[in-house]
């Protein structure tokens, strides 16, 4: 499996479309499978041969960045560029990795190359891996292997778009499954969403403070403000 990541361009405006090619160039780890002045043409290459994550510039003639992500959900990412910072509600709807705003600099796009690697990653890897519930245990497939983990020994959950990571004191597995998901069954009832991306065991909550709430192993996880009264139980 190569470690290369591969990505089309899409931008009407040749400078803009010219400038983030040279930064992209900067990563050996990007591949660039193609650059398109026309999101049809675009489209037309995504389709034939689907890149890793779609670079794709909102503000368009005839067909606009969004409607071309909504026609390619199946590529597992994509980056939204615009002038525009009004789309950033809409581009995150339509499961954007990440949103730039022109002119944007080197150093803002080295933060997305990195959240991409991360998500890659973790993508490739999750393609590996299934889950099976079952009263106290959780049975993730990992390639032939069958690794059983008993539901006292997990942590804490992370939520990336359609994965969730699944954290335990030795290790972190993923599973192809959101965490909401995982959390409407009941063999994870022990469970408290802490955050949009966060859920932690109850028994592993040794401190909450106004923003993180501490876990075993002194690991500090954010506490989203929406949350707070789901920690109520602990006052008591």
């Amino acid at each position: 499996m190569t470690n290369k990541i591969s990505c089309i361009v899409v931008d009407d405006d040749e400078i803009d479309r010219l400038t983030l090619l040279a930064f992209l160039e900067m990563y050996p780890l990007i591949e660039i499978a193609g650059a398109y002045e026309s999101p049809f043409a675009g489209l037309e290459a995504a389709k034939k041969k689907p890149p890793d994550c779609l670079f794709l510039d909102i503000d368009m003639p005839e067909m606009n960045g969004l409607g071309l992500r909504e026609q390619l959900m199946h590529i597992p990412a994509c980056v939204f560029i615009t002038s525009y910072p009004d789309y950033a509600v809409e581009s995150f709807e339509m499961a954007a990795l990440d949103f730039l705003v022109k002119p944007f600099s080197a150093t803002r796009l080295s933060k997305t190359i990195n959240r991409l690697q991360d998500f890659i990653t973790l993508k490739r890897k999750s393609d590996l891996l299934s889950h099976t519930l079952g009263a106290d245990t959780i049975f993730i497939k990992d390639g032939h292997d069958q690794i059983k983990l008993q539901l006292h020994e997990i942590i804490y959950l992370e939520a990336l778009n359609n994965y969730t990571s699944i954290v335990t004191n030795s290790r972190k597995y993923s599973v192809l499954s959101p965490i909401s998901g995982l959390l409407k069954e009941k063999t994870f009832r022990s469970f408290v969403r802490i955050h949009r991306s966060y859920a932690v065991q109850k028994n592993f909550i040794k401190r909450i403070s106004s923003d993180e709430v501490l876990v075993a192993n002194n690991i500090a996880l954010p506490l989203g403000r929406t949350y707070k009264e789901s920690l109520d139980f602990l006052k008591q």
